[in-house]
């Protein structure tokens, strides 16, 4: 009998509302996670990556439209939960999220060590004593001093604070953290601590990870699969040795040649044009206006195909016939 993923995302839908109409956000994904797995989720600005994470977590703005679709954690469709039973049953205790800026992550008048023991006292009943101790075994596992609980937000360093935010997502020891550009703001040498620092809590303690970028050279680090993301849709899911090294779709492969590589005599291409508009997307494939390879049969929106096991591309190119 196959394993059933520890998460799987079926046909997910997400739309914003704005005075110019519907933002088609998240737009049909589909995704799975397994256990110990980590899945980078790529993509431009703007293509709805960020969006997926707070369907995810259901942490919505209020002009968002009640997401459609399906989120199965362990099989069940967690998105079916009533508000209450989502935030006492999933939201911080089965899935965690360490968000882009972390300084905006944190309150800036309370204690740190209080903020990263806070879930354990909400979720678990901890006594604030018990809570504490665990939040400082917590901070050392992502490399800071225990000194540094009682420090205010702004008494810390950006790589620090991104550190205690990361603490504060797994001290409930969740099945699966989501990092929203977790390191984006941050310098190289701290950028490849805190991977590192991921890559051995993975190792130790066998949790999920989902990470929403859009620098391919940082998240090759940590990823196991990777899936890009282009105008709310899913292009390309491979594990991530085929994707950075064999692409399928006409969009990953312009992204990995534009890529910065040591010892690289050529320039890194650009990838020309802008993605379309998620008010008005194009019925046919989405990305028919930048590809090179473009044909009348981009016109017609294309289907997921799987090339083979877990590699699954969007895209006429793959579709029986070609392109003709």
């Amino acid at each position: 009998m196959a394993e059933i993923p520890l998460l799987e995302i079926k046909d997910l839908r997400m739309s914003y509302a704005t005075e110019r109409g519907l933002v088609r956000a998240v737009d049909g994904v589909d995704l799975e996670v397994r256990r110990n797995e980590a899945l980078v989720v790529l993509g431009e600005s703007g293509c709805g990556k960020s969006s997926l994470a707070k369907v995810l977590l259901r942490i919505l703005p209020r002009n968002a439209r009640a997401p459609n679709g399906q989120v199965r954690l362990d099989g069940i469709n967690v998105l079916a939960f009533p508000e209450e039973r989502f935030r006492h049953e999933i939201r911080w205790v089965r899935i965690a999220l360490v968000m882009q800026a972390a300084m905006n992550a944190l309150n800036p008048v309370v204690r740190v060590g209080e903020q990263v023991a806070e879930p354990l006292r909400v979720h678990h009943g901890w006594s604030k004593r018990r809570a504490n101790r665990r939040a400082a075994e917590a901070f050392e596992e992502v490399g800071i001093a225990a000194d540094f609980l009682q420090r205010y937000p702004h008494e810390l360093s950006g790589g620090m604070r991104q550190r205690a935010v990361l603490a504060m997502a797994l001290i409930a020891e969740p099945d699966l953290v989501i990092l929203d550009e977790p390191t984006s703001a941050l310098d190289v040498l701290t950028q490849a601590s805190i991977m590192n620092v991921l890559k051995r809590i993975k190792r130790e303690r066998g949790t999920s990870f989902v990470l929403i970028t859009h620098d391919v050279a940082t998240s090759s680090e940590l990823a196991d699969r990777v899936a890009l993301m282009y105008a709310g849709q899913v292009v390309e899911e491979a594990d991530a040795e085929v994707f950075f090294g064999h692409p399928a779709h006409p969009y990953s492969q312009m992204l990995m040649a534009s890529v910065p590589r040591l010892h690289q005599r050529e320039k890194p291409a650009a990838i020309p044009g802008r993605p379309p508009s998620l008010l008005e997307p194009p019925p046919g494939c989405r990305f028919a206006a930048r590809c090179p390879q473009r044909s009348p049969s981009c016109d017609s929106a294309p289907e997921v195909i799987e090339l083979v096991d877990r590699h699954r591309v969007r895209c006429r190119l793959h579709t029986r016939g070609g392109t003709g």
